[in-house]
């Protein structure tokens, strides 16, 4: 499953961009603001519905239109499939497939995207629910059969509130709560399990490459749910045991979704005691962590865009780091030299200026 075109209209700073892409990697090369980022952001938009740079949809559209689109064809065998991302002034966002409304298992139609960027470091130094949400696409790509457990739990959580707060204003009896605990406590089990197992897979590539790219001691990630690792019984007699502070409160104070993911090094939180540059180390060896867990469960390895990715790293590191992309998948890496990025046996390149794309080659 590889993506083999991307075409943009009024996006940011992009002119009208029409890219087909090959697999392995592209250097993706141009002064700054000449738009290489803005070409990654539209890939992933056109793929996800979101940017990872902005929640504000209007800094999206190109200055003087109105509507910004990317559309991204995903290549599957002899099959293709057109996703489509779109938002306009006033009018919110729209996601297509193929022309249609998105199905519920779109995500397993793409391959996983891993974008690293200095607005994605709010992954390691952001708050806990930045990380929780990522595990959860996480375990989707490593188990598709089980990309609905977030989703079921996000569910039985929002019902749950609702009932907890109509039982505080008076408006509802108690006598509903057992069930949806139990629903609750049923769902909130499967999740802690798969993100445990996500976790317990990444542990070791983790620590391998963070030592491999630089990071200054044991680099480690931990799962540490809130509720401990336990089963669907257990964790009912835990809401049971905080149902009076749940209804003084009028929301469910205890479960999954207030876990931690933690990334430390030497046993000390990166987000909170790690320099700007271990945070970016962190960032890449997560993604490659993933990247190798989905090769051993033979997944679609993700679509790397790794924006600005040398700026910090030595030579030796740079050529580690295209050595690891070998051999599977796609990745775009942006840079504003073509030497920044070493030439390991064949790549496509992409030059950009002033929004402006010239078709890739095989040769830099």
């Amino acid at each position: 499953m590889l993506v083999s075109r991307l075409e943009a209209r009024g996006f940011r700073n992009l002119a009208h961009a029409d890219v087909e892409l090959v697999p392995g990697v592209t250097l993706i090369h141009g002064p700054n603001g000449a738009g290489k980022t803005s070409l990654l952001e539209a890939l992933g938009f056109g793929l996800l519905g979101v940017s990872w740079r902005t929640r504000a949809d209007r800094e999206l559209i190109s200055y003087g239109a109105d509507l910004a689109r990317a559309e991204v064809t995903v290549s599957d065998g002899d099959e293709s499939r057109l996703f489509m991302a779109s938002v306009a002034s006033g009018e919110g966002r729209h996601r297509r497939l193929n022309g249609k409304e998105l199905p519920d298992d779109a995500a397993t139609l793409r391959p996983a995207v891993a974008t690293f960027s200095p607005d994605r470091l709010l992954l390691v130094k952001g708050p806990p629910g930045e990380r929780r949400a990522h595990v959860d696409r996480l375990v989707a790509a490593m188990w598709p059969g089980r990309s609905d457990v977030r989703r079921r739990f996000g569910r039985a959580l929002a019902q749950r509130n609702a009932l907890v707060t109509r039982i505080r204003a008076g408006a509802a009896s108690e006598a509903p709560l057992a069930a949806w605990d139990a629903q609750f406590a049923a769902d909130g089990a499967a999740l802690v399990e798969v993100r445990g197992a996500a976790i317990e897979r990444l542990a070791a590539p983790f620590r391998s490459l963070g030592g491999s790219l630089g990071l200054s001691g044991e680099a480690t990630i931990t799962y540490r749910p809130r509720t401990g690792l336990v089963d669907a019984g257990t964790l009912a007699d835990q809401l049971r045991e905080r149902r009076r502070a749940d209804l003084e409160r009028g929301y469910t104070t205890h479960g999954p979704h207030l876990d931690e993911v933690e990334i430390a090094l030497e046993g000390r939180s990166v987000r909170r005691f790690g320099s700007q540059g271990e945070q970016r180390l962190a960032l890449l060896a997560l993604l490659f962590a993933e990247r190798e867990a989905l090769l051993e469960l033979r997944r679609t390895p993700p679509l790397m865009l790794l924006d600005d990715v040398m700026s910090e790293l030595d030579p030796e590191r740079r050529g580690l780091l295209v050595e690891l992309l070998g051999g599977a998948g796609q990745a775009l890496i942006t840079a504003t030299e073509p030497s920044q990025v070493p030439d390991q046996g064949g790549r496509a390149v992409v030059k950009i200026d002033h929004g402006r794309v010239i078709t890739p080659a095989l040769a830099a």
